[in-house]
């Protein structure tokens, strides 16, 4: 007998959904985004003693079990991610949740439209969710594997790809639709098979710097898969939840193309036209003009304006509070210190500012693209840690390069432009970066916290 009247229970689930909307409110900047992730986790907690008090569970024990386990995973998996891995989390995650609701799905199929009539309409839910929820999973998992460098990261296009995905495709949509009269288990786990050899299909194709875009549109999938499976099982707040994220994960990846310079559909089969990033490995034997950590500390500390550019170097080498710390000594010394945000930088969105957050920058400080671009014609020195793709001249002077049209941050108008490297090897999107090579460029090679370590021991002697 459940502890919850009906009304009870409607109205903590529109706690929760609520909850859910001010979350993702608060996410939408860096100064909320810590108390909207905790308002969005009071309302998961939230929902989830609002179903477990409202239905008349069965196998309570074993429910239970499934927690523990999950959660003596998952807690110490989020709490101990390196910055540089959380993207993987992230595909991990998004995969799990797609892969949750296509097994609801089959589960509630397998209990309730076998000897009934269970309605077209809640039937096309079901094949949605099945199928949907798969591609998502395979294709999540595939994401995960190739930015663990599991696999290469690469494009993958195998032998007739083209033809291989139209004809998925075309069972997958025969299955679906030939589901939705039959009621039938063995088709809907066909159905389900079939989702996950297209989501293999779909993300095998993609490639270097376009991995956490594709990231972001599996997010979108596998929310569209939870609102149908608010359908499936009659919920109205999976359903209010599974749109929410589908909504987001839908403009996000908008926006994440549109940073790029490329639509969804380039992103996703370019490489099957030649046309997708390639994530080359190959270094340049071309010179160029490197210098000490002394020498880039004479330029800093003489300068009036620096603007810092972080990449994904930055947080493979866990440099973000040296960085601040040098930040820090240079405005005491009167010093102007600006950071340079790209849209996609790192290997999701927003992984720069979570990083820098993670050491204190004020926020005031971090500028986005289009704010800081202005900025870098009365900048002395343009510090770029880690980045490459992002402040590649190829996106505005090499048509055919896989980022050709991207918008980049302008570091090339700045009077001097210093790098922080391992080495010549190129970004992820695998292209030469003519920057590198000209004049006004100086480049410091080594890990990036030894490197800044040694350029702050230098400007705190100066």
């Amino acid at each position: 007998m459940s502890l919850l009247s009906s009304d009870a229970t409607e109205v903590g689930y529109l706690v929760a959904a609520v909850c859910f909307i001010l979350a993702l409110k608060g996410l939408s900047s860096p100064k909320s985004a810590r108390r909207g992730n905790l308002i969005g986790a009071a309302g998961a907690a939230i929902a989830l003693l609002v179903t477990f008090f409202s239905v008349d569970l069965e196998h309570v024990a074993l429910i239970l079990i499934a927690i523990l386990i999950g959660a003596a995973v998952a807690v110490p998996t989020a709490r101990n991610v390196r910055m540089t891995a959380m993207p993987q989390l992230v595909a991990m995650f998004n995969g799990v949740g797609g892969g949750a609701a296509a097994l609801v799905a089959l589960v509630e199929l397998s209990v309730t439209g076998s000897g009934r009539d269970v309605g077209w309409f809640e039937m096309t839910a079901t094949a949605f969710t099945v199928l949907v929820g798969s591609v998502s999973f395979a294709g999540s998992m595939v994401t995960f594997a190739k930015l663990q460098e599991l696999m290469t990261t690469r494009p993958v296009v195998l032998p007739g790809a083209r033809w291989l995905m139209i004809g998925a495709l075309t069972v997958a949509v025969v299955l679906a639709v030939a589901l939705v009269p039959a009621e039938s288990v063995p088709v809907a786990v066909l159905l389900g098979l079939a989702g996950l050899v297209l989501g293999l299909l779909l993300v095998l194709p993609v490639g270097g710097a376009d991995v956490p875009i594709v990231i972001s549109l599996l997010n979108a999938f596998t929310g569209l898969t939870v609102a149908a499976g608010g359908f499936v099982l009659r919920n109205t707040l999976l359903l209010v939840a599974g749109t929410l994220v589908g909504a987001s994960g839908t403009l996000l990846t908008r926006l994440m193309a549109a940073a790029m310079g490329r639509s969804v559909v380039a992103i996703l089969f370019g490489a099957l036209r030649g046309g997708s990033t390639a994530g080359s490995t190959a270094i340049s034997d071309r010179p160029v003009r490197s210098s000490s950590p002394e020498d880039v500390a004479i330029l800093l500390n003489y300068a009036h304006k620096v603007i810092i550019v972080p990449g994904y170097g930055l947080a493979v080498a866990q440099a973000q509070h040296t960085l601040r710390e040098l930040a820090a000594v240079l405005e005491d010394k009167g010093v102007e210190v600006l950071y340079a945000i790209h849209p996609v930088a790192g290997r999701m969105p927003g992984h720069m500012n979570v990083l820098l957050a993670e050491a204190n920058v004020p926020y005031e400080a971090l500028k986005e693209m289009d704010e800081i671009n202005p900025e870098f014609k009365t900048a002395d020195v343009a510090l770029v840690v880690g980045a490459n793709d992002v402040v590649n001249p190829a996106a505005k002077s090499t048509p055919g390069a896989p980022i050709y049209g991207m918008p980049i941050l302008e570091v090339s108008d700045a009077q001097q432009v210093v790098f922080l490297k391992r080495s010549m090897r190129p970004g992820f999107a695998g292209i030469d970066n003519e920057l590198l090579y000209e004049p006004k460029t100086t480049l410091l090679f080594g890990d990036a916290k030894e490197s800044l370590t040694k350029v702050l021991g230098a400007v705190k002697a100066m």
